[in-house]
């Protein structure tokens, strides 16, 4: 008599069977997948940074949803495959052109087009604004050595400055500062983002370069010529 240990064990036909394969779970909710496809198209679609609570309020999803899918899409666009990538700018998002392909894309921009820029003077006096802020008209003046009436309505007009009170000194001057757009414009996340004085210096030269290499136009006898204090 064989030891019960030792005697054959009967396997039925589904034990025969080999194991169903488990089947592979996607690495990404569909759910999750729509609502980064949703961000990436609103994104792209203003002008303007928005804020997660901007988004979330409008695709009605919660605040944390909408902060975990930005911080997937701006991985994601950090690739190299990509030419752009989803940057925080002025407490929203954007996309914008990748630092590494500035060059090309400003090249490219050049030849389709004038581009619009600040003129030397403006470009000037809003350096110092973003340095000093906030500040006076007659303090501006101190630094730069010129009158900038013209300069600081420019300034105004572009919506890069604003007015932030009156210093409380004889005759109580308007204090100037810089704005969000000013943040847009320059693609800063905040002022702690601000070019170094010495990377400050290399746009100011760059513009004077870009100026020399411009034909000369005409220009009306009854509007300030560009690059003079009195526009920019």
């Amino acid at each position: 008599m064989q030891d019960e240990e030792t005697m054959p064990v009967e396997l039925t036909a589904e034990q025969l069977l080999p194991e169903p394969e488990q089947a592979a779970q996607p690495e990404v909710a569909p759910d999750d997948t729509r609502l980064r496809a949703m961000i990436e198209a609103v994104v792209y679609l203003t002008d303007q940074p928005l804020t997660v609570e901007q988004i979330a309020g409008a695709l009605g999803k919660s605040r944390e949803a909408v902060a975990a899918a930005l911080g997937d899409l701006a991985a994601e666009y950090e690739k190299p495959e990509h030419g752009i990538a989803v940057r925080e700018v002025a407490g929203g998002f954007s996309m914008a052109t990748k630092p590494e392909h500035h060059d090309e894309v400003r090249q490219f921009v050049r030849n389709l087009q004038p581009t619009m820029k600040l003129s030397l003077p403006s470009l000037e006096t809003l350096a110092v604004i973003a340095y000093k802020q906030p500040i006076t008209a007659p303090e501006i003046m101190e630094i730069r050595g010129v009158q900038g009436a013209g300069v600081l309505k420019t300034l105004l007009d572009r919506k890069l400055i604003a007015a932030a009170g009156r210093k409380q000194v004889v005759g109580k001057p308007i204090l100037y500062k810089t704005t969000r757009e000013f943040l847009v414009q320059f693609g800063l996340k905040d002022m702690s983002e601000l070019p170094s004085i010495k990377e400050f210096e290399e746009i100011r030269r760059m513009s004077v370069a870009d100026e020399d290499s411009m034909p000369p136009s005409p220009v009306n006898p009854q509007t300030p010529a560009e690059g003079t204090d009195d526009g920019g």
